[in-house]
């Protein structure tokens, strides 16, 4: 609880004076916390004064950590069964669990048919592996390994999201192979997040920008005057510039790349998202941005996406209504799909 109040408290000291955009004479603030979801959590709204905005941000902050903790598969916490405790009663029992788990598989599992398979929550024990692998190369580089095929190959037997049983009416899940797990990065914290901005609208907090981890969503405007929140699509090569800008109003932007969470071997860096035909870290893009209104969804695209070849993902991109997508290809080259241009600023 102290560390959490410490993180909280430092961060949400940034006040920043509204210039020449807005008219109703509200101020810009900030708040960010670093103990949810292994990533950084970023709130910016514009408030009346700085109690109503602290008031939002722990609200927010308490409403995420229930998810955190729930979705969570390497942590226990007290009486709450969360991903962990299924893992762990994997092939012997159903575990009851929280009804946002349950929405949650429940979407998990909607998305891996719509993608083809290309997001899988049912791939833990191939994913854990390169966990493993990749810690172990963090610590000490000079012994970094690639995980052998063959170890993949066999963890991968253990992944059929079929053998994921949701039980609605009784609110359990049961894992019917004692091997598999539940691997949630790929959708949990997007999911989260879309579920914690409807309940802060719904609570009346209308206009604020969230990021989780990158997972961004824009709820409202700016102000009075309808002003869109604007928001930077990192560059892949360079973490302080921005490939174009994105006007944004009630929907959700989310980037999968290679240059977050990977490890090298022998000059060559091996990243976190896995590519379910190869079992290796994908190698079609540098970064895949998607932007659509649910920051769930666009949480699942971004990855699947970013597993699809090109031609693939396109045409799934333009068949998916009131989504789009960019592209940056390890060439540097960029592809928006058709209506990426709309949420763009005029001068790109």
């Amino acid at each position: 609880m102290l560390k959490r109040c410490i993180a909280f408290i430092s961060a949400i000291a940034l006040l920043i004076n509204l210039t020449g955009c807005n008219t109703n004479n509200k101020k810009r603030y900030e708040a960010e916390f670093l103990s949810l979801f292994d990533t950084m959590t970023q709130i910016v709204a514009y408030a009346d004064t700085k109690e109503e905005f602290t008031r939002f941000s722990q609200y927010f902050y308490d409403e995420l950590n229930k998810y955190h903790k729930l979705y969570d598969i390497y942590n226990t916490y007290g009486d709450i069964n969360n991903i962990k405790t299924i893992n762990d009663s994997a092939g012997k029992e159903p575990v009851k669990v929280d009804k946002k788990i349950i929405d949650l598989l429940l979407l998990a599992k909607e998305m891996y048919i719509k993608t083809n398979g290309k997001i899988n929550v049912a791939y833990g024990s191939v994913l854990q592996i390169w966990h493993d692998y990749r810690e172990k190369g963090t610590d000490d580089p000079e012994s970094a390994e690639v995980p052998p095929l063959i170890m993949l190959q066999e963890a991968a037997q253990f992944t059929d999201i079929n053998k994921v049983i949701i039980d609605t009416e009784a609110s359990t899940v049961f894992l019917e192979d004692a091997k598999m797990s539940l691997d949630v990065g790929s959708v949990g914290k997007g999911y989260a997040t879309e579920q914690v901005c409807k309940m802060a609208e719904a609570e009346g907090y209308t206009d604020f920008l969230a990021s989780v981890g990158g997972n961004i969503r824009a709820v409202g405007t700016k102000d009075e005057n309808g002003t869109l929140w604007n928001v930077g699509v990192r560059d892949p090569d360079n973490e302080d510039d921005v490939l174009c800008n994105a006007h944004l109003s009630d929907a959700s932007l989310v980037t999968s790349g290679n240059y977050e969470r990977y490890y090298s071997v022998e000059g060559k860096n091996y990243h976190h998202i896995i590519d379910p035909n190869t079992l290796m870290p994908s190698e079609y893009f540098t970064a895949v941005t998607i932007i659509c209104p649910d920051s769930g969804i666009a949480d699942c695209l971004s990855t699947a996406i970013f597993n699809m070849p090109f031609d693939e993902g396109k045409a799934f991109i333009e068949s998916t209504p009131n989504t789009e997508a960019l592209w940056v290809f390890l060439d540097k080259q960029i592809v928006y799909s058709s209506g990426f241009i709309n949420f763009l600023q005029p001068s790109i």
